[in-house]
């Protein structure tokens, strides 16, 4: 009797100190933390809107956004910042260009310093780390190389990035130009409105096609048709993202089995299935033996070249699972960023015509009607300096995060552990204070003399970001969108249309809401 009685002691008293140590991590998640943070910083100035438990600032960033997709701005305005971010164009008014809110529980402080950002991005102090991102984000991206962290991420650099040398990029060149003028021959094969030769294109969806399509072919050995499956997957994973603010207010609730949840993990292992099949595809392969590995020396070659080759080496080694996340990150960042940078390109030379001639002029002296070589490609100052300036108006990276590690002092301002930085892209590359009375407009002649020279600060322009972790396909991107233009300009003259609506949102990445329908012209040159 005593002995049941103490044993029932004891789990009652177990029972009572879980129980209390759950509802002391909730409030202080909720309520102390949040009060703890904002009082830190508001001692050095910096206020921001009010938390709201739970959700933080989430229900009035979803609120000004939804009013913003309302809107249709000017076509020829570039001060997007309103439509695409207008909870950071309010509150910088209410509280000054460096300020604190809260996605959902998590503190966030908006810098918008390019000397700070380059700090942070740098990780000059070593406590600068990629925050945990949404679970359905990962679900869609993957958690591969972007969102890695320490070792890890020192493991998938060494493995993806002779992916993307300069050598392995001459090598992409003719692919990328095969998939190109396979998309131009199909538009000229089109019926063309007889009474001006025009046709109409919707050129955003007609690029992530064709980038898809690149990306799968020189990176994964597959074709479009193959990967349709891994990038409808993710397409339909990211419309969930945008739908649904649950796994961010609640991580766990992907776990309940609702009727959303469960169609998303439907999706999920779609995505899985298509992707393992790839690389099972890949191991089975015989491999050409000009290839420097057996597996090949595409992205994915080298990644289940190098994770063989680690079998003795288990720290060194990806499993299947990471091969699967970073595959899944490179299908998403290889088809979105150049697809977005291809079609802000194409909207701002249709938008300015005069800018469309002189890169046509250029492309023709230096390349004829030919297909460019890296050579070429190399004495295109204006192409190049127009994609500069449109990665600075039209970034396809809206905004980009990190989190400190741990307490940090910079100079006066101190940032608290696990609070995450907001560095505003589409943001610093407007400022005036850096970029001039025009800072709004299209002048692809302020990167004259280089992107250092183009602004008051030498990092103004951070679209593909900075530092060890700036984007590892930054010149596959360039190199791919410069291929297009240059065939395009070879091609086409084009149009903007009538029936255009200047419509810019974030959407993970800087999307027309109401897409880019261009009128194309084929040249007879």
């Amino acid at each position: 009797m005593y002995v049941e009685m103490g044993c029932l002691a004891i789990a009652l008293v177990s029972f009572t100190v879980i129980f209390i140590s759950i509802i002391w991590q909730i409030c202080r998640i909720l309520f102390w933390r949040p009060y703890v943070v904002t009082k830190c910083f508001r001692k050095q100035g910096i206020r921001g809107p009010p938390y709201s438990v739970l959700s933080g600032s989430l229900h009035e960033i979803e609120r000004l956004k939804n009013a913003a997709r309302g809107s249709v701005l000017e076509t020829s305005s570039n001060d997007i910042i309103q439509r695409v971010v207008p909870h950071y164009h309010r509150w910088s008014l209410d509280y000054g260009d460096t300020f604190l809110y809260w996605f959902g529980t998590q503190p966030r402080i908006c810098i918008s310093d390019p000397e700070l950002a380059k700090h942070i991005l740098s990780n000059k102090f070593g406590c600068f780390i990629k925050p945990m991102t949404r679970p359905l984000l990962e679900k869609m991206a993957g958690r591969g190389l972007g969102l890695v962290n320490g070792a890890d991420w020192v493991k998938h650099r060494r493995i993806t990035s002779p992916a993307f040398t300069s050598g392995k990029l001459k090598v992409m060149m003719k692919r990328m130009a095969e998939c190109t003028l396979s998309m131009l021959h199909e538009w000229k094969n089109q019926s063309f409105v007889a009474h001006n030769q025009c046709k109409m294109i919707e050129v955003n969806g007609e690029f992530r096609k064709l980038t898809a399509d690149i990306i799968a072919q020189t990176a994964f050995g597959t074709s479009y048709v193959q990967g349709r499956e891994v990038f409808e997957a993710q397409r339909e994973l990211r419309q969930c993202c945008r739908a649904s603010i649950a796994d961010i207010l609640i991580p766990w609730s992907l776990y309940l089995p609702t009727p959303e949840n469960l169609g998303i993990w439907k999706t999920e292992r779609r995505l899985n299935k298509a992707l393992r099949s790839i690389i099972e595809s890949r191991l089975n392969s015989q491999v050409s033996r000009s290839s420097d590995s057996v597996h090949g020396d595409d992205l994915l070659g080298l990644m289940i070249g190098e994770s063989e080759a680690a079998k003795t080496k288990p720290g060194l080694k990806l499993s299947m699972n990471e091969i699967i996340e970073e595959c899944k990150m490179f299908f998403f960042a290889g088809q979105d960023t150049t697809s977005t940078l291809l079609s802000w390109t194409v909207f701002l030379l249709s938008s300015h015509q005069e800018w469309q001639d002189r890169l046509r002029q250029e492309v023709l002296k230096e390349c004829g009607m030919g297909i460019p070589d890296s050579d070429m490609l190399a004495k295109l100052k204006l192409v190049n300096m127009v994609f500069l300036e449109v990665l600075r108006l039209y970034s396809p990276v809206i905004t980009t995060f990190r989190k400190a590690s741990k307490d940090i002092k910079f100079g006066n301002l101190i940032i608290p552990r696990d609070t995450c930085i907001s560095i505003p892209v589409v943001k610093i590359h407007r400022m005036e204070k850096y970029w001039g009375e025009d800072a709004n407009e299209f002048n692809p002649l302020r990167f004259s003399n280089g992107v250092s020279e183009a602004a008051k600060h030498p990092n103004a322009l951070i679209a593909f970001g900075m530092g060890p972790r700036a984007c590892i396909g930054k010149k596959f991107a360039m190199l791919e969108a410069k291929i297009v233009i240059v065939l395009m300009l070879q091609r086409f003259s084009f149009f903007l249309s009538p029936d255009y609506k200047h419509t810019p949102m974030e959407n993970l990445t800087l999307q027309p809401q109401c897409g880019i329908p261009i009128l194309m012209e084929p040249l007879l040159l």
